[in-house]
């Protein structure tokens, strides 16, 4: 038969529940917080670069030449980030042309245009002599072809 408690003894445990749920809750819930805060961000810059290289690559094969082509991919590219909160200024941009490099816009040619950002991880703050904060390089790349009709009139 086990001892019987006395009523004093049960006195002193009063409140300590509370706090040992209040301490492991925080314990277990901040980086769980900053887990989802993390990949939110990710997702978004993810889905920014995607979005923008599939824009920029869609314009650059219905312009008329390739100055202009260039000018509408460059706008679909700063309209697509700064939709998720980048700055566009930060974005890389590539295009690359086949079967011709020479010339973007021939009939049934290919565009391709690359877009690449570097995306900072949330209330990280910048590390050593590094300006910017820690953060993950996104890159996508988007083909569409040149219309075999283009610059028929």
């Amino acid at each position: 038969m086990p001892p019987s408690r006395r009523p004093s003894d049960l006195r002193d445990e009063r409140g300590s529940a509370s706090l040992e749920f209040l301490t492991a809750g925080f314990i277990l819930l901040l980086p769980i917080v900053y887990l989802i805060l993390a990949v939110s961000s990710i997702q978004a810059g993810s889905l920014a670069v995607e979005g923008a290289a599939r824009q920029a690559a869609r314009v650059f094969v219905q312009a008329d030449d390739t100055s202009e082509a260039a000018d509408r991919a460059e706008q679909a590219i700063r309209f697509a980030l700064s939709d998720y909160g980048i700055d566009a200024s930060s974005a890389t941009v590539s295009v690359a042309c086949r079967p011709d490099p020479d010339d973007c816009l021939a009939r049934r040619g290919f565009v391709t245009v690359t877009v690449e950002t570097r995306v900072p991880l949330p209330l990280v703050p910048a590390v050593l002599s590094i300006d910017q904060p820690l953060g993950i390089t996104l890159s996508s790349s988007a083909t569409q072809q040149v219309s075999r009709f283009w610059g028929a009139q």
